[in-house]
């Protein structure tokens, strides 16, 4: 009896024992998912935290840049009021000095217009146009009247349309030159051009050349520039409107420094 005794105490202690054990290892595997649990809201948290640090710097930034602007408003009212205070009579006499220099320019443009008119009257219109636009007068030469086809040496016609209208140019010294070369769409490859803005390049050259080298135009008051196909006036899908395409287009336009010194002065 005594040793059954004993042995069922034996029993109970490992029990005991088993049981211990077992809370223990409940109790570790709860920790571990505790852990586990704040390691995500830990993450979350810094998260947010980085979430709010980068607002912190947008909100630095637009900070930043509304006081940049305002320090730029700030310059511009400074320079208003300084020019505010003009006397009414010193802003009537501005304003009539604009108007008188607008006028002018009107009235030099429609003499300069008249002058060509006269000196190209030989030329027919599919040969070149003379027309004002946007403050500019604008001379369209085809190529028929300047090149033979493919090719940027003037013939003889070209250079006579050329010298009458370097004759009228000699006389005004207020006016500046862009020559610009036009295609049409046909590809062009040879030895000599490589496309059609080669092409036209050159052909924008040759007529400086003839402007200033042969017919003595100021040549720091002339620019040349080759646009190719890409600026057409007409459809490329027939003869004729590729035809019209095909143009050298020369730009007058008047100096604006008295306008400009009225206005900023």
């Amino acid at each position: 009896m005594k040793v059954k005794f004993n042995l069922t105490v034996i029993l109970l202690l490992a029990a005991g024992f088993t049981f211990t054990a077992c809370v223990s290892n409940k109790k570790f595997t709860a920790s571990e998912a505790m852990v586990g649990e704040l390691t995500k809201e830990n993450a979350i948290v810094q998260a947010k935290i980085n979430s709010c640090n980068a607002k912190v710097d947008e909100v630095t930034s637009e900070k930043l840049s509304i006081q940049t602007l305002y320090d730029s408003l700030q310059t511009d009212i400074d320079i208003f009021i300084k020019a505010s205070n003009l006397t009414i009579g010193d802003q009537a006499k501005r304003i009539r000095g604009l108007n008188s220099l607008v006028y002018a320019q009107k009235g030099a443009l429609s003499d300069l217009r008249t002058s060509l008119d006269k000196a190209l009257v030989g030329y027919k219109a599919n040969e070149l146009n003379v027309y004002t636009k946007n403050g500019r007068v604008y001379v369209s030469l085809e190529e028929e009247l300047l090149f033979s086809s493919g090719s940027d040496e003037i013939n003889l016609k070209g250079k006579q349309a050329l010298k009458s209208l370097a004759d009228v140019l000699n006389t005004r010294k207020d006016i500046t030159v862009t020559i610009e070369g036009h295609t049409d769409n046909a590809p062009i490859k040879t030895v000599k051009y490589k496309d059609n803005w080669d092409l036209s390049s050159a052909r924008a050259i040759s007529v400086v050349r003839i402007l200033s080298v042969e017919n003595g135009f100021d040549p720091a008051r002339i620019t040349a520039s080759g646009k190719g196909m890409h600026q057409p006036v007409k459809s490329n899908d027939n003869e004729e409107g590729r035809a019209a395409n095909r143009r050298t287009e020369i730009t007058l336009t008047p100096d604006l420094e008295d306008l400009f010194k009225v206005l900023y002065h």
